[in-house]
């Protein structure tokens, strides 16, 4: 977890079935609520952010993307082209 100074704050109500499970967790771990909490929103946060950063293809893709990129005489197409020089000029 981050180490930097502690000034946000995240507020919510739930069941207090759920608090309970909670704090059971929390405890079994010697943790505090507050830590276990963050803890655990922060790893499934990540989790969520890297599914979303991942492109997962079928093995016939995945064969026909890696059969392109082996293509010595495949060309880019115009729209690649394009992509290309925004790409540039937004690093400009």
């Amino acid at each position: 977890m981050a180490s930097g100074v502690r000034d946000s704050r995240l507020n919510f109500r739930l069941p207090s079935e759920l608090k309970e499970v909670i704090e059971e967790a929390a405890a079994s771990l010697g943790q505090s609520v507050s830590d276990f909490a963050v803890s655990t929103l922060v790893r499934q946060a990540r989790a969520v952010m890297h599914e979303q950063s991942v492109t997962v293809l079928s093995d016939r893709d995945r064969d026909r993307f890696a059969a392109l990129l082996d293509d010595a005489e495949a060309r880019p197409n115009s729209a690649l082209i394009k992509a290309a020089q925004r790409y540039k000029q937004h690093l400009g």
